[in-house]
């Protein structure tokens, strides 16, 4: 018999906003079990499974929720194992409201179950548990190069190596993970739960080469002429998106990409124990209104600032970023300044950055993404005090892999042509996924897209 409908969602426990502001530790804080089989109660187990339709990587989500209804833990974890490989940072990260959890029967009732929050729970659990590595198919002694170490490399990787394909993973920073180390704050996603995911990504057999920047050190060219079978290549889109506006180049503004490296792989969050070189600034503007916006801004609080800004040139209603992100931030203390746009940046005598020159806007006619688009309000400029200033817009891909490898071809915006359903470029034993095709989206998509290729190589490879 199906379970009568409850709509009492369980709210996940946080960090009060007063304390978290202050600190680096993880905001929220996972759910107690009791918490976890409340929650999981509420699944229907509805037949058609709507649910897993929604989920980029497809994972069993009403096996796994019912494991859990069962206290099998270890079957809720094998479940989502069979096609999710970083549980951990998909349940923290991901945004399931838009995806798996929008499909919910429940979510028709405005209380969708908390898949993503019963995911995290599951990889908390096997953390602390001690679980066999995955299961692997026979050898076949192909081998293949995967480059990029961030969510879409780590999924491939994984995959291939379960198939029982010989993976090396060439990544071009000295530690594993791409984006999800230096991109994502330890409030939202600590290091030591990327770093054990890495590690069980390794334990399948995958062979990690750090340090190596592919397009210096090796071509993809070469890496095929000189053994490799095929190349996946997940190298993301890591080239900060600017203004193009005066004063840019003044110290104290920074690209969001080299603020929240500087952050997060440079441990200027264990401040004085690393000693990252990174203004503090007091006064802190964050122009853009996406997830890597909300991040930086959070940052700032957490480094000591006295009023951190996020300036966005549309309203509320179209800002990108996470409800869930949005509300947290405004919780710790974040200034929204909306329909607002930037002229250009003030520097002092010694080349700092002093201010930011400003203008408001209003709404008119929807553009391409359907969003309307804003324009400038006539006579409404005004100055902004500001000592840092980051620019969080988007990224878009490095151009060195398209640069160094011949025939592969790229779009006007400098992202790799790959075919969405297998990942195929139009080079032989060439396939590319994540942001790095797309441009900046979301970790889970560039882990589907990562697994379709997986599966496309190994049908390549065993034809």
């Amino acid at each position: 018999m199906a379970n009568p409908l409850n709509l009492n969602r369980v709210e996940m426990p946080r960090q009060l906003a007063g304390e978290r502001a202050q600190n680096f530790d993880e905001v929220a804080l996972g759910y107690t079990f009791e918490q976890m089989k409340e929650e999981a109660s509420r699944c229907l187990s509805c037949v058609k499974k709507n649910c897993v339709r929604g989920c980029p990587v497809g994972i069993d989500i009403t096996s796994f929720i019912s494991a859990l209804c069962a206290d099998d833990l270890s079957g809720a974890l094998a479940a989502i194992k069979e096609k999710n490989a970083l549980p951990g940072i998909c349940g923290r990260v991901c945004p399931q409201e838009t995806q798996c959890e929008s499909h919910c029967v429940l979510d028709k009732k405005g209380a969708p179950v908390a898949i993503g929050r019963l995911e995290r729970y599951v990889a908390d659990w096997a953390r602390s548990h001690s679980q066999p590595a995955g299961e692997r198919k026979p050898s076949t002694d192909k081998r293949v190069a995967v480059v990029g170490s961030g969510p879409a490399g780590l999924t491939c990787a994984a995959a291939l190596a379960r198939l029982g394909h010989q993976v090396t993973l060439l990544e071009a920073l000295h530690v594993a993970g791409g984006v999800l180390m230096y991109g994502i704050p330890e409030f939202r996603l600590p290091k030591n739960i990327v770093q054990e995911e890495v590690e069980y990504v390794c334990s399948l057999g995958v062979k990690m080469e750090f340090n190596s920047v592919v397009g210096k050190i090796d071509t993809v060219d070469e890496l095929l002429q000189n053994g490799y079978d095929a190349v996946f290549l997940g190298t993301g889109a890591g080239l900060p998106m600017m203004l193009g506006v005066p004063g840019e180049n003044l110290s104290g503004v920074y690209s969001a990409n080299e603020y929240l490296t500087r952050v997060n792989l440079m441990k200027a969050y264990r401040f004085p124990e690393y000693d990252t070189p990174i203004r503090r600034g007091q006064q802190v503007a964050v122009i853009g209104g996406g997830n890597v916006a909300m991040d930086a801004a959070r940052c700032a609080l957490r480094l000591g600032a006295q009023q951190v800004s996020i300036v966005y040139r549309r309203s509320d209603a179209e800002m990108p970023a996470r409800r869930e992100e949005i509300e947290n931030a405004r919780e710790e203390g974040v200034r929204f300044v909306m329909l607002s746009g930037v002229k250009g940046f003030v520097g002092d005598e010694r080349g700092w950055v002093v201010a930011m020159n400003c203008f408001e806007m209003e709404l008119g006619d929807p553009d391409a993404s359907g969003r309307r688009r804003p324009v400038p309000k006539p006579d409404s400029d005004f100055r902004l005090d500001v000592d840092v200033a980051v620019v969080a817009l988007g990224t878009s891909p490095n151009p060195l892999i398209a640069q160094t490898t011949s025939g592969l071809e790229i779009t006007s915006r400098g992202t790799l042509v790959a075919d969405e359903s297998t990942g195929r470029t139009n080079k032989a034993g060439v396939w590319a996924g994540g942001d790095a095709v797309t441009g900046a989206a979301t970790v889970i998509s560039a882990m589907g897209a990562a697994r379709r290729a997986a599966e496309d190589i190994d049908s390549y490879l065993r034809a």
